[in-house]
């Protein structure tokens, strides 16, 4: 499908890993193939394309730099796409950033500010790669002419952070999800069940809290089976200590399981959006997480539950059995990445046509 008009600007969007390999990367990868598909000129820059490159998007790779120190790696990437844009010069063409640059019209947040870190201990702050980390996230903030926050969690840490930029920030674009195999209408045995955690920053993502659930549930359930997606299984193999089977440790995997989830669990300790909720959703996969995710404002009762954290054990226990129990199915959640795409059609023009440089 074709937008009514032909566009009369181009995008550049500038990302360090181009393709489905995360959730950001994710994101940056379904919203530049359906701007594409939209009929928009669209060119990525990144470090390293790490799939076959899209029809229809010129894909420019600027070579994989070291990862740490990040602050470094970060600053170096920035310094190379701008040397790009100041060799490959494209007049009427929005740049639309997702890392840590000064030469963008606009930025995504995809994830909490690192301003964060002022909430912690004041000898935290005294080192140089926390200035630097901070002067990069301000820079960012400082150059473009809209913010666009991927979960209204974000938007309102930002206003927290950096009020002086609030007049920048846009309503949040939350992510899309893409069609996936269903989760078939079942009945759970009462002895068993699949529990499915996805995400390899486990620890953020609360996997060890995760373990002391599912470990509690399975004394009432003796064959419950808890499926570990995203770490390294030598990462997490320490968390499972005193276990008789019962888990398995699938390491990073691009192929959906959710359908075979009984219930999602992603009890995270702070958690930007969460795409993997949303996702198990769409399959009809009942949730069960915390109260820190921006995606809980899209589950309701009858898709599963949202717990503060600070929740006993014994409360979380009880909100995975009542979704284990339930004998009603999980409506579909649905958000198409053509509206995600959409939504930002609209950033862009305002850009284009009022602040445009």
């Amino acid at each position: 499908m074709k937008i009514d008009s032909p566009p009369r600007f181009g995008l550049i969007h500038v990302v360090r890993r181009y393709g489905p390999v995360g959730g950001m990367e994710r994101y940056v990868w379904e919203l530049t193939s359906q701007l594409q598909q939209l009929g928009y000129p669209v060119t990525v820059i990144c470090e390293r394309c790490h799939v076959e490159k899209p029809e229809g998007i010129a894909v420019y790779e600027l070579g994989e730099i070291a990862p740490r120190p990040r602050w470094i790696s970060l600053l170096r990437f920035s310094k190379r796409v701008a040397r790009w844009l100041a060799d490959n010069p494209h007049p009427d063409w929005l740049i639309h950033s997702h890392e840590r640059l000064d030469s963008h019209h606009l930025t995504t947040f995809h994830s909490p500010p690192f301003a964060t870190i002022f909430e912690r201990s004041w000898w935290r702050l005294i080192s140089v790669r926390v200035a630097m980390q901070l002067f990069l996230e301000r820079r960012e903030l400082t150059t473009p002419q809209h913010i666009v926050p991927n979960s209204q969690f974000i938007k309102q840490q930002l206003v927290h952070y950096y009020p002086e930029f609030a007049h920048k920030l846009t309503e949040p674009i939350m992510p899309g999800v893409a069609s996936s195999a269903l989760r078939e209408p079942r009945s759970v045995p009462a002895d068993g069940g699949i529990i499915g955690f996805v995400g390899k920053e486990w620890q953020r993502k609360g996997l060890p809290l995760a373990v002391a659930i599912v470990a509690e549930l399975r004394r009432t359930r003796p064959n419950l089976q808890f499926w570990v997606l995203g770490p390294a299984a030598a990462d997490v193999k320490h968390l499972f200590t005193g276990w008789q089977g019962g888990y398995q440790l699938m390491g990073w995997s691009n192929q959906a399981h959710y359908a075979e989830f009984d219930v999602l669990l992603h009890p995270a300790k702070a958690e930007p959006y969460g795409m993997v909720i949303s996702e198990a959703m769409a399959a009809k996969v009942p949730v069960v997480i915390s109260d820190v995710c921006g995606a809980e404002v899209h589950v309701k009762p009858d898709s599963g539950a949202v717990l503060p954290l600070s929740a006993s054990l014994g409360t979380w226990v009880r909100a995975v059995e009542q979704q284990l129990s339930r004998s009603e199915a999980v409506p579909q959640f649905e958000r198409g990445w053509r509206d995600v795409a959409k939504e930002y059609e609209a950033i862009y023009r305002d850009i284009f046509e009022n602040d445009f440089k």
